[in-house]
């Protein structure tokens, strides 16, 4: 049966002189798997719209087993991502983390939103640190992890200020930070940052701007809290932190 899709190439794996088999996480199918036979021909008028990244409509033909790609019609080439070695690097992680978070075959269209959503937007120069720090925190949920943002994970107050325990699994007040001694010190703009960005409308997102302090914070809080619960340990994450010492020191 043929049928149309809207999708994002998120993983190609070569098959074979001049097959692909590409997975696509799709508005209305969640993440499928396609053959896209003859890709790797340059002349192939499947190999535009099979290079990663790529934002389309898609004709595959559905069985049992993997679907076939007949056809496709794109929108986006993410064209100044795929320009740049560092967003290529940011967006590799974001599709990647996507790709490992979800199972096959499970529609989400929330999901399919926010991640064409921060891919255009790495695409239009907004902040990729701070695009990628937000994608992290919603991803959060998806990975049935569920920090504790709005309180004291420990007393449950909202007053004073506050730091992060990866043990606790969330905020700790200044009452309770004795409960671990490997709390992180963090700003109240961390904190407010934290709970901004697990809640956020990504549709709604303005200008951000904030201090390189403040991103540091973030992105050690962030790690500390993948490396403990996530169990995920992508290459794309430690090639991206290679490529972010790179970039300190240019």
């Amino acid at each position: 049966m043929l049928q149309k899709c809207e999708g994002i190439v998120i993983r190609t794996t070569d098959y074979g002189e001049t097959n692909k088999i590409v997975t696509l996480y799709t508005r209305e199918w969640g993440k499928v798997g396609v053959m896209a036979r003859g890709a790797k021909k340059p002349n192939s008028r499947l190999s535009a719209i099979t290079q990663l990244f790529t934002y389309g409509h898609f004709l595959v033909q559905t069985g049992s087993g993997l679907g076939s790609l007949q056809q496709g019609e794109m929108i986006s080439s993410m064209r100044f991502i795929r320009g740049d070695i560092f967003l290529t690097a940011y967006a590799s992680y974001v599709v990647d983390l996507t790709d490992k978070s979800t199972d096959d075959k499970k529609p989400y269209p929330y999901m399919f939103g926010m991640l064409l959503q921060t891919l255009q937007y790495l695409n239009e120069e907004y902040d990729p640190e701070i695009l990628t720090n937000i994608y992290e925190m919603k991803m959060l949920n998806v990975l049935g992890l569920y920090p504790v943002l709005d309180q004291c994970a420990n007393c449950g107050r909202t007053d004073g200020t506050f730091s992060f325990s990866v043990r606790e699994g969330g905020l700790l007040c200044h009452r309770c930070v004795s409960k671990d001694p490997y709390h992180f010190k963090i700003s109240p703009a961390t904190a407010k940052l934290l709970r901004l960005f697990y809640l956020l409308d990504l549709s709604r997102l303005g200008s951000i701007s904030v201090k390189p302090e403040t991103k540091a914070e973030l992105k050690k809080v962030i790690n500390a809290y993948y490396e403990e619960y996530s169990g995920l340990h992508l290459k794309t994450k430690r090639f991206l932190n290679q490529m972010d010492q790179l970039k300190d020191r240019l």
